[in-house]
């Protein structure tokens, strides 16, 4: 995690840095279509980056194949993501958002593998991948 502060933006900026599916997932939380992310395939060693802010926030050892057609990671980096209750589309579920810019990343499930049980269910849209040299 980084240190830096919070990115208080105006719509109008975000939509400048980011392109139109970045904006509607990380700012509308919006969902990618399942299967279509590139970093579903990712496996090399690396970070998993925010799109929208450049905080770490997964590190790809902590990546796994969830067949839920979005990249899944069993643990977020250390004070990386925040949680909250989402109840839209009729149900419960927890959604994942940035600590530092308060972008949409997803949503957490129970039903992750071992040693956390959790599965970090992630737009691939909402990340960048920086791959270990």
């Amino acid at each position: 995690m980084t240190d830096m502060p919070a990115l208080p933006k105006t719509d109008a900026e975000w939509r400048e840095k980011l392109d139109q599916q970045q904006f509607a997932v990380l700012r509308q939380h919006a969902t990618e279509r399942p299967g279509t992310s590139p970093l579903n395939d990712e496996e090399r060693s690396g970070r998993y980056l925010c799109a929208g802010c450049g905080q770490e926030l997964f590190g790809a050892d902590t990546k796994y194949h969830s067949g839920s057609g979005w990249p899944s990671f069993w643990a977020p980096v250390a004070g990386a993501v925040e949680t909250t209750t989402d109840r839209s589309l009729f149900m419960v579920r927890t959604e994942v958002h940035c600590a530092r810019c308060g972008g949409h990343l997803g949503h957490v499930f129970e039903d992750g593998p071992k040693p956390t049980g959790l599965r970090y269910c992630i737009n691939g849209v909402a990340l960048a991948f920086a791959a270990d040299d």
